[in-house]
């Protein structure tokens, strides 16, 4: 019986020797020659800019308090509160009977005087009438055309219209009320663009020109970012901060701004076509920092590649060197490959790219089929 145990031991023995020659390579030394699934990110030129922060205040575009320049009764009132007019509406219209009785009387005067011009022209035509009459009747003619002319622009004080299209303020005047000289009456704003004033210290006047782009943030619409340009620079550096008074123009078409706000001013300076990269693209390694670059014509090997950095935003990097517009770099599983491995890009990295679910979908287990 031991010797036909050893035979049989041995037969087996020289089967698992044949059989670990001529089977494949473990499960696990197949797996590791498999790409590693990793999300990718292309360098791509942007614009770019170097940002300048500062508080600012809104103005209107134009923007005027309308008073009254005479002592008189409020005849009506043809507006209500924040009602749009348009330039020459009457707002409100004082009592103006006294002059309009002036006016009418001198024109009364007017029309006597021109006939007399007429009779006496007529009689010097026939050599009737010595020409000096009629010199001094054309004379008087004159003279009753200018009083008629100051009348009407004394019926302007009591014609309280608009400069400019706009939007008035509250309604708080009513008929029957007596109306001073220096009298606020209401409040007449042009809202279709705003002036916005701001300082900027006087180290960065170098960067500083009409035409800079900006973006301005304030706590009443936390959500939206408005888009200006710097309009104009002061004269003056104000010797106690050493700032520059700066104004820039802001478009306000859904009129959500207001005159008085504080705004977030953020001026785009040295504006350029930057390389940009995700952030989390970038590997520390010392004083230094590399990517992991694909070469998509060489089976989407991995090489690492130093990179050197600019500017820094919320989540992208500025590359001034290192890579190329276009090169492909590891975004997602940095950690999960070397240099020389290869790689499957299982997406772009890019603003359309839902990143938690692409990896959610790459690590769902596809359903069996059915046999």
């Amino acid at each position: 019986m031991n010797g036909r145990f050893r035979c049989l031991a041995l037969r087996l023995t020289s089967a698992l020797c044949l059989l670990m020659l001529t089977c494949p390579l473990p499960l696990s030394a197949a797996l590791a020659d498999d790409p590693t699934p990793v999300i990718a990110a292309r360098a791509e030129l942007r614009q770019w800019s170097t940002p300048l922060e500062a508080l600012g205040t809104l103005r209107a575009d134009e923007s005027v308090t309308l008073s009254a320049t005479v002592t008189e009764i409020v005849s009506s009132v043809n507006f209500e509160d924040n009602a749009r007019v348009k330039a020459g509406d009457l707002l409100i219209r004082l009592d103006d009977s006294e002059v309009q009785a002036e006016l009418r009387a001198a024109q009364a005067t007017r029309v006597e005087r021109n006939n007399v011009l007429q009779r006496s022209a007529q009689l010097q035509a026939r050599n009737l009438a010595p020409r000096a009459d009629v010199e001094d009747n054309r004379a008087r003619l004159q003279q009753i055309e200018a009083e008629i002319e100051a009348i009407r622009a004394r019926l302007d004080d009591y014609h309280i219209k608009a400069p400019f299209d706009g939007m008035v303020g509250f309604r708080d005047i009513s008929p029957g009320a007596l109306v001073s000289p220096g009298m606020e009456l209401v409040t007449l704003d042009k809202l279709d663009t705003m002036k916005l004033d701001f300082s900027v210290p006087a180290v960065h006047l170098s960067a500083l020109q009409p035409g800079l782009s900006l973006a301005a943030t304030t706590a009443s619409y936390p959500e939206s970012t408005f888009n200006g340009e710097v309009t104009s620079l002061g004269t003056r550096i104000d010797p106690v901060t050493r700032s520059i008074p700066v104004r820039a123009s802001l478009s306000n078409t859904e009129q959500r701004l207001r005159p008085g706000m504080l705004m977030e001013v953020t001026l785009e300076r040295q504006p350029r076509q930057a390389l940009v990269l995700p952030e989390e693209s970038l590997i520390a390694s010392g004083n230094g920092q590399y990517v992991l670059a694909i070469d998509e014509a060489n089976g989407h090997v991995v090489q690492r590649r130093p990179v050197t950095l600019g500017e820094r935003r919320a989540g992208v990097v500025e590359i001034t060197e290192g890579l190329q517009p276009g090169d492909l770099v590891v975004s997602h599983g940095v950690q999960q490959v070397r240099e020389g491995d290869h790689v499957s890009v299982l997406g772009i990295d890019d603003d359309n790219i839902d990143v938690s679910e692409l990896l959610r979908r790459s690590r769902a287990v596809p359903p069996k089929e059915d046999v």
